[in-house]
């Protein structure tokens, strides 16, 4: 299905990065992997990058090949990584390279997949919040937090409520050239941060894993996000797409009272 093409794919050194990147190969494609730690796994080729340093990302952007076919932004840092950091990472640095990647090496029809999280499922009520951070940048992102509350575990679920209102956004920007953006949104998944996100969460989370028949895996997650690689996505803009077992059904129904 990806016979040829190039894909990127950040986060590629652990859990659903690196599923991603074994199924992008299995699949045909030349995968390069992007991540802080080495990557010695599934990929073709490997480039060391902090998504939190905007330089560190100039320099990928350069380095990278200059035909670029897909990326996949499945890099992230937990809810209890410090507010800002997750900010950086999740958004401010997915954007960078996302954008800078359209204006230089990413080829014409090309895919961009990001992954979401269940945990944007109720941005409708951070409307406000999600327009007051479109002017935010690496600097200042700390005010940001401070002016709008964001801290502990909220800056992980803004995080993601701000990445799946940005591919709903970004449905048609770029049509002209062919290039679509969507997301996936995975509920718990069994990856070396599931800990964090119980510790985090507590009595939420573990209300939620009762519901679940069990958490995913990241070989539940990995074959959506190749799937809207191919060819057979080339219809989806701005989809996002809930692989979390039911979840997402679950709590939009109980939220109107139908649960």
């Amino acid at each position: 299905m990806l016979n040829g093409k190039v894909i990127v794919v950040t986060g590629a050194a652990s859990g659903i990065g690196a599923q991603t990147a074994r199924e992008l190969k299995l699949q045909g494609a030349r995968v390069i992997g992007v991540d802080r730690n080495a990557v010695v796994e599934n990929v073709d080729d490997f480039y060391r990058a902090d998504l939190c340093d905007p330089a560190s990302i100039d320099r990928l952007v350069q380095a990278l090949p200059k035909h670029i076919d897909g990326l996949c932004n499945i890099a992230g840092l937990p809810p209890t990584a410090p507010a800002t950091q997750v900010l950086k990472v999740n958004v401010l640095g997915l954007k960078k390279l996302t954008l800078d990647l359209i204006d230089t090496n990413l080829a014409d029809g090309a895919s961009i997949t990001h992954l979401a999280s269940l945990a944007g499922i109720g941005w409708p009520d951070s409307v406000d919040t999600i327009k007051a951070f479109e002017s935010v940048d690496f600097s200042t992102v700390d005010a940001f937090c401070q002016n709008h509350g964001i801290e502990g575990s909220r800056s992980y679920f803004f995080s993601k409520e701000y990445l799946v209102v940005w591919t709903h956004m970004n449905r048609w920007t770029w049509r002209e050239r062919g290039i679509r953006m969507n997301c996936v949104s995975p509920g718990p998944v069994d990856t070396p941060i599931l800990a964090d996100f119980i510790q985090t969460l507590g009595e939420r989370a573990e209300e939620d894993m009762r519901v679940m028949d069990r958490p995913a895996s990241p070989s539940d997650i990995a074959p959506i996000v190749a799937f809207l690689q191919s060819d057979g996505a080339a219809w989806l803009r701005g989809a996002n797409i809930t692989a979390d077992g039911g979840m997402s059904s679950m709590l939009t129904l109980a939220r109107h009272g139908l649960a």
